[in-house]
């Protein structure tokens, strides 16, 4: 995982070979310009899973599953890039992303998602996209 700030010309190669897993709609409607989003029509921790599914094709985890202060069992919506390769599994990355499927399984244990009118939910589509953003210096 990267740490430090990418100057332009390389953040430019990086999203070509961007691509961002999201269950959020406005991510898809937002950063298609920038980088390739695959849209998941499923929950937070589908998202996950579907992320989990092509780091053990190669892909690489650009930013944290578990990014941001909001716990996973109190948003419906998580974005997560990744660097598209095929190669051996990453295991720093699978490593990170088992971690946060399980810890994202744990609260969702002691208490549900709760079911968000739309208000509260379009503000939690606006905190998601903000932070893939920044993460990515978009």
């Amino acid at each position: 995982m990267r740490c430090i700030p990418i100057p332009l010309k390389e953040r430019k190669e990086l999203l070509n070979n961007t691509l961002i897993i999201s269950n959020n709609k406005l991510v898809k409607e937002d950063l298609s310009i920038y980088a390739e989003v695959m849209l998941v029509e499923g929950s937070l921790l589908q998202t996950m899973e579907q992320t989990r599914d092509l780091i053990h094709k190669g892909y690489i985890l650009l930013t944290h599953p578990l990014s941001g202060s909001i716990k996973p069992n109190e948003t419906p919506y998580k974005s997560i890039a990744v660097e598209k390769r095929q190669g051996p599994v990453d295991t720093a990355s699978l490593e990170i992303i088992e971690q946060s499927i399980a810890r994202t399984k744990s609260l969702l244990e002691y208490r549900n998602t709760p079911h968000w009118p739309e208000k509260y939910l379009m503000d939690f589509r606006v905190i998601d996209l903000d932070l893939i953003r920044n993460a990515l210096k978009l």
